[in-house]
């Protein structure tokens, strides 16, 4: 495969973000096959912005030779307190559902390494924890604690100043070339890179996928909220019913007309219209059905009025289960792993 077309792969959507563009490009110019890795806390079920989103880019990363992991971070969900902060109960989580949710997906176990960070942790590692806490002021890694889904101001356990240094030592341990997360990660990852060269380390690149919009629109001043699984009226999960998913997508907010910040043209343009067009059914007397070519062509009828929101989420409801179908089906027949995180 060429070089373009390798990199055309990687800022394919949903990434929104690459640094650098440049320092990509002198990557697969000298290693064919780079080590990537996106890291996740175990803390409860899988919604489409965590599942679809990570299946799509890590499919586009193999199709472009890169290798990728699936990093558990089980330390790092028993220090943010996840699953009512139990150990056990987290590692079991992470080898049963989670795992399971990506394979139900359809990401190629052979294809995709999953690891499980407790069990690769050794003095080594350790001592890089200690070398980026050395090297970093408080008030950065203060700073950093918001990719654990904290604010600043938050009070935090003494522990959670730890997680920043340990997420950056898991980085630097396993010498990677490509780090990849949603860009509620990027403070900890320009602080990876901005330490790479003091600490004598890898310096890698960093993709940024965007995060899904809350089913139910924009916050308070017009911010931008997103899928949250704490929040279930405000995300799909990959294994929804058919019945959930429709009543989700009917009440999700889709105001005519809008398209910035309306999570439901963010669905249909960042996991449904990767490799498809999108067909609109609606009777006659509404225009007839319409195929959109691309998410552009989509969202110009969407803003002129030319597609109301009741047959776009219609549209998206039914293209959305289909695309969830392998996933029910797999829990279906592997209850036992759901019983986990119920």
């Amino acid at each position: 495969m060429d070089l373009e077309r390798k990199i055309e792969l990687v800022k394919r959507t949903p990434t929104e973000e690459i640094i650098t563009d440049e320092d990509l490009k002198h990557l697969f110019e000298t290693n064919a096959h780079p080590k990537h890795y996106i890291g996740f806390e175990i803390s409860g079920m899988v919604h489409i912005g965590t599942g679809l989103v990570t299946t799509a880019k890590i499919n586009d990363f193999i199709e472009a030779g890169v290798k990728p992991t699936i990093f558990l971070a089980d330390y790092h969900a028993w220090l943010n307190g996840k699953l009512g902060g139990d150990l056990e109960k987290i590692q079991k989580v992470a080898k049963g559902y989670f795992k399971g949710a990506f394979i139900s997906l359809g990401l190629d176990e052979s294809k995709v390494n999953f690891v499980l960070a407790s069990e690769i942790y050794n003095n080594d590692y350790w001592k890089i924890v200690l070398d980026v806490s050395i090297n970093t002021t408080l008030a950065r890694m203060m700073r950093c604690t918001t990719i654990m889904g904290r604010k600043e101001g938050d009070a935090c356990a003494s522990a959670h100043i730890v997680y920043p240094a340990m997420q950056a030592a898991d980085i630097f341990f396993q010498d990677l070339d490509i780090v990849h997360a949603g860009m509620d990660q990027r403070k900890v990852h320009m602080l990876v890179r901005e330490l790479a060269p003091k600490l004598k380390m890898k310096k890698p690149v960093a993709v940024h996928t965007r995060l899904l919009t809350s089913l139910q629109g924009p916050g308070r001043m017009d911010a931008i909220d997103k899928m949250s699984k704490s929040k279930p009226e405000t995300c799909i999960f990959i294994h929804d019913s058919e019945a959930d998913l429709k009543k989700k997508i009917s009440n999700a907010y889709c105001p005519p007309k809008e398209v910035a910040g309306n999570p439901i043209i963010e669905i249909a343009e960042t996991l449904l219209m990767r490799n498809a067009s999108l067909k609109i059914e609606r009777p006659q007397k509404f225009g007839g059905d319409v195929e959109f070519a691309n998410a552009a062509e989509l969202k110009t009828a969407f803003s002129e009025g030319k597609l109301h929101p009741a047959d776009l989420k219609n549209s998206v409801s039914s293209s959305l289960s289909k695309l969830l179908e392998p996933s029910r089906k797999y829990f279906e027949k592997n209850k036992e792993l759901l019983t986990q995180v119920s």
